[in-house]
């Protein structure tokens, strides 16, 4: 009897407690100012001439509630939440009918969240799957219930829901995905974009047609068991015929999406308070330079294009070497068919493209452009125990004495590793850090052959000090941050250091050169020559290539540019592609560098050139094989064998 009049007690305890805390909450929404609910949580995204290039919530992309076609609005509320109309805030029906589901299933299995609370939970917090998160919800809930009307609520989270492919906003989406206006939908239509916010990533009709179109078979049957479409309208939709536009009226470049996610990660690095990122309104101004960007993009799309490229994917980065702007990225071939950012995520083998920093090490430790060391086969023993037997490309070998320069230009794996040796595999780790690489490299013999994985962002860091003459900077994509109401909080300061010899940066730059230099010819051919008669200027370039990858990364003063292709599951490549990165690479920096000039380096003053023969290093009088060396004042007097 004591423990039910305790139970009572206890029951009118807590009733009180709620109404009291109800009341309360009532009070304070109403003599508190209008909780915000019409931004979406994403942010304005503007280019390096501070043109908007993403348009989040703008109010030219807001749809009016009586501007949105109502079969959408009933499609919506069928599925997500049938008693919007009804409940205030919170589906108690629904969160019981959820509990028992979940208990019985032994999993989540089934939600109870309202229109009202996705709409708070997408724009005031995060996702974290806590009592106080839960706590903070349910007290916004209450609030937006009271400060707002159902048609201002259902309008708000309308037009900043996520839709997928980079689409907050039923206009954008719409847009986006038919080419229509939210008031010019189709049925079917309509019911493809309410299914899609379960998983935007996943049942978006352009991303994967399949699960959209199952989305929307439960979304229909939903309409109909709620009676918002009659039989006849359930039994006659048709989802098969579907004309999925895919790309944004404003902005056709399909792979754009992938430098606004690389800044979305870069504004999460910044530490930037995660509140202020989901309530949106943020201006945030970055580097992207949109001619470059979309020069990028044709360029990779013709190329590819050109050959049998089915699932082969691309990243690919364009950065300023002397202050590391980020000013165009390709995570993938297409946002819309595949969000993951290659460019930002992936770690790839980067084959030869390793060898330049192997190289800067070598004329910091006493050799020079010219040294040698014969190319031929060879099997290399380590620690008297395991040997390594590496191959040159076509297994060709001069089978003589070949110079660093011709090294370089023939891509020669046996030199490559004869100077590994040489320095002490330690030797390139320590380089590569010094020129700013993160990625944790093992001091192994095959290293300079480029077996590491690095993600293409690290390895840009590392060229960026090459091309920059030896400075080491961060790579950065946003320059400015502006809250809401204008305020400046984040302002990027350029900072670098010197941490590689000038001197010996320019020689190693000028070696470069010789990868499509015609004088380098003998047993084999410079690897970039094909693209020779493309380039009318002059670029350091260095070529790669695994039986997985293939590489092409070049620069001058004005741009550094370096581009992958291979397949995610790292299948095998068939002979002939390894021309696609080469010629994405010098149709791209052609254009993009039409209208500069003077975009060599200056030679410095303690360096000093002469003429030689350009595989073998000797003193030559035949035009066809002469080639430029350069040396550190003194060191051209070194007798060039070793």
């Amino acid at each position: 009897m004591k423990f039910i009049k305790f139970l009572i007690k206890l029951g009118i305890f807590l009733f009180t407690s709620f109404i009291f805390l109800y009341i309360g909450i009532n009070i304070y929404a109403l003599i508190t100012p209008k909780l915000n609910i019409t931004n979406n949580g994403t942010y304005y995204l503007y280019d390096n001439k501070d043109n908007l290039v993403y348009l989040g919530s703008s109010t030219s992309s807001w749809a009016n509630i009586k501007a949105i076609d109502e079969d959408l609005i009933n499609a919506v509320i069928s599925i997500e939440d049938k008693n919007f109309y009804t409940h205030n805030g919170f589906d108690v029906g629904r969160i019981i009918k959820a509990i028992y589901e979940n208990i019985t299933s032994g999993e989540i299995v089934q939600g109870a969240s309202t229109i009202t609370q996705q709409l708070v939970k997408n724009l005031y917090l995060d996702f974290d799957q806590t009592w106080k998160r839960k706590i903070e919800e349910a007290f916004l809930t209450i609030i937006v219930e009271i400060q707002y009307d159902k048609d201002e609520i259902l309008e708000a989270y309308l037009n900043t829901i996520n839709y997928g492919n980079g689409n907050y906003g039923i206009s954008n989406a719409a847009s986006f995905y038919f080419n229509k206006d939210t008031n010019d939908l189709s049925l079917e239509e309509a019911i493809i974009l309410a299914g899609i916010p379960k998983s935007p990533n996943k049942m978006n009709p352009l991303s994967n047609k399949e699960s959209s179109i199952n989305r929307a078979k439960v979304v229909a049957k939903s309409m109909y068991t709620n009676n918002f479409i009659s039989e006849e309208e359930y039994n006659n939709l048709d989802f098969t015929n579907l004309n999925i536009y895919g790309k944004s009226r404003e902005n056709n470049l399909q792979m754009l999406m992938y430098y606004q996610d690389a800044v979305y990660k870069e504004l999460e690095s910044l530490g930037i308070d995660k509140d202020i990122l989901q309530t949106g309104g943020l201006k945030v101004y970055t580097n992207l330079d949109m001619e470059k960007q979309a020069s990028l993009e044709k360029n990779i799309l013709n190329n590819l294009n050109k050959e049998n490229c089915e699932d082969i994917q691309v990243s690919s980065v364009i950065v300023d070497p002397e202050t590391g702007k980020i000013e165009a990225l390709t995570g993938g071939l297409d946002y819309g068919l595949s969000e993951y950012n290659r460019a930002t995520s992936s770690k790839r083998q980067v084959g030869s493209t390793m060898k330049p920093f192997l190289y800067y090490a070598a004329l910091e430790n006493n050799l020079v452009s010219s040294s040698t060391f014969t190319s031929e086969y060879t099997n290399f023993n380590i620690n008297n125990k395991d040997t390594y037997s590496p191959n040159n490309f076509n297994n060709k070998y001069a089978n003589k004495p070949i110079t660093m320069a011709a090294a370089i230009a023939f891509s020669d794996n046996i030199y490559a590793v004869k100077t590994n040796l040489f320095l002490g595999p330690e030797t390139l780790v320590e380089t590569a850090k010094r020129v700013g690489i993160k990625e944790k490299l093992e001091p192994n013999i095959s290293l300079a052959l480029g077996t590491g994985e690095i993600n293409i962002l690290d390895f840009a860091t590392g060229y960026a000090t090459l091309a920059d003459g030896g400075y080491k900077k961060d790579l950065y994509l946003i320059r400015k941050i502006e809250d809401s109401n204008g305020n400046v909080i984040y302002n990027k300061e350029n900072q670098k250091s010197l941490v590689l010899n000038p001197n010996y940066v320019y020689i190693l730059n000028e070696l470069l050169t010789s990868t499509t230099n015609s004088k380098f010819k003998d047993y084999t051919t410079a690897t970039a020559s094909i693209i020779a008669s493309k380039l009318s200027r002059k670029y350091a370039i260095k070529t790669g290539s695994t039986n997985t990858d293939f590489w092409t990364v070049g620069y001058n003063k004005d741009d550094l540019m370096l581009i992958w292709i291979g397949y995610d599951d790292n299948r095998e490549f068939a002979s002939g592609y390894s021309v696609i990165p080469k010629n994405i690479f010098a149709d791209t920096m052609e254009e993009i560098q039409k209208d500069a000039k003077d975009n060599w380096y200056k030679t410095p003053e303690n360096v000093v050139g002469v003429i030689l023969d350009a595989v073998t290093g000797e003193y030559t009088n035949d035009s066809k094989r002469a080639f430029l060396y350069y040396y550190l004042k003194g060191s051209e007097k070194i007798v060039n064998k070793n």
